[in-house]
């Protein structure tokens, strides 16, 4: 229920359906974060105890979107979500591209004193700001993640600890790379890996929001089918470029393993 899941396009029973679907599959395997933005708070806290309820690890709760709160409004937004689940882990998600609203530092430092409050994922492609949420609250029990999946390396650089990437619904390993092979020490196999990541996150302005992920997935024989309207398809010759990005990493040559899922998120 991230950004490239289209949550802004799914219903309240869609959403638990998906989320129910996902924490059945993985069945304990791995954590599992949900994302439970929404523009109003009451929207959001509902969400979020639906998300609870079904039992996720942790939520990442994006800023309000279309309306633009002022940042006292922003900060009582968050804490009164924290406040409805004081025992689960909470991401705040800055992503101004999309949703106009910005967290300056100030605010991310205020709320990062809240005990549930973890961490945020920071998608606004601006490493100063990014820099500042890691100054500001270094010392504290917080997180700073990278959001921009060409950034994942400089953030690290900064002090961040790790990246929440759209790119990984392609290629996982990738992102992972950058991470291991960062705290190994090995920086010049680290940059190498950011470099090979950058051109699939440049591409994502190939088609409209979220279609080139989907595409990438469908290309490489992971059946993601079509975005929801009105998100349309890509362009023929944007979907060769595409394809392009995509056999540059390889991807093509690389075997994907399936197997039968337990459930159905239409059940």
């Amino acid at each position: 229920m991230g950004s490239q899941g289209e949550f802004f396009s799914l219903t309240q029973e869609e959403k638990r359906r998906v989320l129910k679907f996902v924490i059945d599959e993985t069945a304990g395997r791995v954590p599992v974060y949900a994302g439970t933005g929404a523009v109003t708070t009451r929207e959001a806290v509902e969400i979020t105890l639906m998300a609870r309820d079904l039992g996720v690890s942790a939520v990442s709760v994006i800023t309000p979107y279309f309306i633009t709160p002022t940042q006292q409004e922003l900060v009582q937004h968050y804490l009164t979500v924290a406040r409805a689940v004081p025992d689960l882990p909470i991401l705040l998600y800055s992503n101004p591209d999309r949703t106009g609203v910005a967290m300056p530092p100030a605010t991310v430092k205020e709320l990062a004193g809240v005990e549930n409050i973890v961490g945020i994922k920071d998608s606004s492609g601006d490493m100063t700001l990014c820099g500042e949420y890691i100054r500001l609250t270094r010392g504290m029990d917080f997180h700073v993640l990278a959001g921009r999946d060409t950034l994942i390396y400089a953030c690290l650089c900064y002090g961040g600890t790790g990246s929440i990437t759209a790119t990984a619904n392609v290629d996982p390993r990738v992102p992972v790379e950058i991470y291991e092979a960062f705290v190994a020490g090995d920086h010049k196999r680290a940059l190498e890996a950011q470099y090979r990541l950058a051109p699939l996150r440049i591409a994502f302005g190939l088609g409209t929001f979220p279609i080139v992920i989907k595409e990438a997935l469908n290309m490489i024989g992971i059946e993601a089918g079509p975005a929801i309207p009105p998100v349309g398809s890509m362009s023929r010759e944007n979907r060769e470029k595409l394809r392009t990005v995509l056999d540059e990493m390889g991807l093509f040559r690389k075997t994907t393993v399936s197997r039968p899922l337990r459930s159905s998120p239409q059940g």
